[in-house]
């Protein structure tokens, strides 16, 4: 035991990547496929290697760590939230709005009631409305008032106490209120919505866009003999199915395949699009030809193309297309992806920022049509780090500013400064795509690595008060917790469907958003036999990241008495 009293002493950065690891570990572990996460479990399990002995970690550490998982989460959201600040998305909006104010009324009179403590109050709002980051912005807001070390120490552990208590609690109610609470609410059969939605989005009859969706796409050639003296544009439009003729190639010269160009017997061309329509256009065309040298002139491509262009949100597929445009010739969308899931794709389908788009062509058309969306992911892409520590830095300057209110100075803290620039950041890389390189893959990282560094160094630092706050209020914060979790989204839900008229699959992933518990989508997939609920997840999980996070410093100016 001396020995590991010493290595506590000496090196207590070792329990703290231990208790990431080991926490992680066991996050991913799933009964009957659910888990409760990486996140409670790091904090589980550094409380419980915090018994062990008194850790010391310095506070700048702790702050790096948390400053750079929240601003990931800005710069994530960012393009989302300020293009959410529009008609078209205003529902999703309220709805996170509303689950967000509801929960903070709730904690508050639970605090008044019950003479909770801030730290209490913070961690059950952290730990009930499922949001870990508001446990950084309520201890940076504590940090602030100047108490003295023991008493911030406490409050930071009774902060730790009220998340481990309650997020697990709140995170499972999340994940069976989505599926089976909600549509009970609403009154309707889930899985009967969702095929009424699909109905909806696939618009009845083909659009002119064709839904932009298809199986597969090749490229064959063709020696014009049928089609001579017919326009490329007339031929296109026989063989349908968005076909387009790529290359022609007449006595060894390529000529430009404008759509007024008219065929000549015995030119070469080269056809792309479905498969099925291409195979079907022999009659129209003429003989098909074995040309390798003709057809591998002409590479195709897929390419995963985030959506950017703020023309875009909220537009279904049949406008993307029109906004697009003759970009948009030759090019087939073939997935469309929100947060990691894939969605339905029919002409009515809406499209949101931070969107991704999975394009086939080749690789001429797609870079033209890829020029109105966004801009293309590549795995190469570099982290700008220059971009990425002004921004934080930015945001931890910001955090430094204050407004007093009664006796307490209500601040957003580093955290919730670098979350706000962050966002800025994020909708900055939107618009000039060619500044701030930050690639999914590293975002992740950054995120796990920011947050989970952070939980652990809270539970480590404060570990053996935790325990004895766990102890004291234990049942009482659960009691709370459920109220908490349940009264938001009960009251979201009748709002949503009652007042604001949304559809019911949508909103149940609207819902799953504005909770930030995404995995809660799976579940009402499952129930709906459809991807159609992963509709309403974007805008809400934007607006909802803000919302919770921001409610820290607000709980803390709240119900500190001073």
């Amino acid at each position: 035991m001396e020995t590991v009293r010493w290595i506590i002493t000496t090196a207590p950065e070792i329990f703290l990547l231990l208790a990431i690891a080991v926490g992680t570990i066991l996050g991913r572990i799933k009964v009957r496929g659910f888990s409760i996460g990486t996140t409670a479990c790091i904090l589980i399990v550094a409380v419980l290697i915090g018994q062990l002995g008194s850790f010391t970690f310095p506070p700048i550490l702790r702050a790096i760590l948390f400053s750079l998982f929240v601003f990931t989460i800005g710069y994530r959201s960012g393009p989302e939230f300020f293009a959410s600040l529009s008609v078209r998305t205003l529902a999703q909006v309220v709805l996170a709005l509303v689950i967000g104010a509801t929960g903070l009324m709730l904690v508050l009179m639970f605090a008044h009631a019950f003479k909770l403590d801030t730290g209490t109050a913070a961690g059950l709002t952290a730990g009930a409305l499922t949001q870990s980051s508001v446990i950084g912005t309520a201890s940076g807001a504590l940090a602030q008032l100047g108490l003295s070390a023991d008493v911030l120490k406490q409050q930071e552990a009774n902060i730790a106490a009220g998340y481990a208590v309650t997020y697990v609690l709140g995170y499972i109610l999340t994940l069976l209120f989505v599926p089976f609470v909600a549509p009970r609410l609403m009154r309707i059969d889930l899985k009967a919505e969702a095929k009424k939605l699909e109905a909806e989005l696939a618009g009845g009859a083909p659009a002119k866009t064709d839904n932009l969706s298809y199986r597969k796409f090749q490229a064959r050639a063709y020696r014009i003999s049928a089609a001579a003296g017919r326009t490329v544009e007339a031929i296109e439009a026989e063989i349908g199915s968005r076909t387009i003729v790529e290359r022609i190639v007449r006595r060894g010269a390529d000529i430009a395949p404008h759509r007024n160009t008219a065929l000549e017997n015995g030119d070469d061309i080269v056809l792309t699009g479905p498969t099925a329509a291409i195979v079907a256009a022999k009659p129209v065309m003429g003989e098909e030809i074995d040309a390798d040298e003709l057809l591998r002139s002409l590479p195709g491509n897929v390419i995963d193309v985030l959506v950017e262009n703020r023309r875009l949100h909220g537009r279904s597929i049949k406008e993307v297309a029109d906004i697009v445009g003759d970009s948009a010739r030759g090019v087939f969308l073939r997935a469309l992806t929100r947060m990691g899931r894939e969605v339905p794709l029919g002409p009515e389908t809406r499209v949101y920022l931070g969107d991704v788009m999975t394009l086939v062509g080749s690789t001429g058309n797609i870079a033209r049509a890829t020029a109105q969306v966004g801009h293309a992911l590549n795995a190469s892409d570099r982290t700008d780090i220059a971009f990425l520590a002004a921004g934080i830095a930015v945001g931890l300057l910001a955090g430094l500013a204050s407004i007093k209110v009664s006796a307490v100075a209500l601040t957003l803290g580093g955290g919730g400064g670098a979350l706000i620039t962050g966002l800025v950041c994020g909708w900055l890389r939107s618009r000039k795509p060619t500044m701030g390189a930050l690639p999914p893959a590293a975002q992740q990282t950054l995120s796990d690595i920011g947050l989970g560094g952070f939980i652990a160094a809270v539970g480590l630092g404060n570990g053996l008060a935790a325990w004895s706050a766990i102890q004291a209020h234990g049942l009482l914060l659960v009691g709370m917790g459920i109220v908490v979790t349940l009264i938001p989204m009960t009251v979201g839900t009748l709002v949503a469907y009652y007042l604001l008229r949304m559809n019911p699959v949508v909103t149940c992933g609207a819902l799953a958003g504005a909770m930030t518990v995404d995995a809660a989508v799976t579940g009402a997939c499952d129930v709906a036999e459809s991807q159609t609920p992963v509709l309403g997840v974007a805008v809400p999980y934007a607006v909802g990241n803000v919302v919770l996070t921001v409610l820290g410093p607000i709980v803390v100016a709240a119900t500190f008495s001073g």
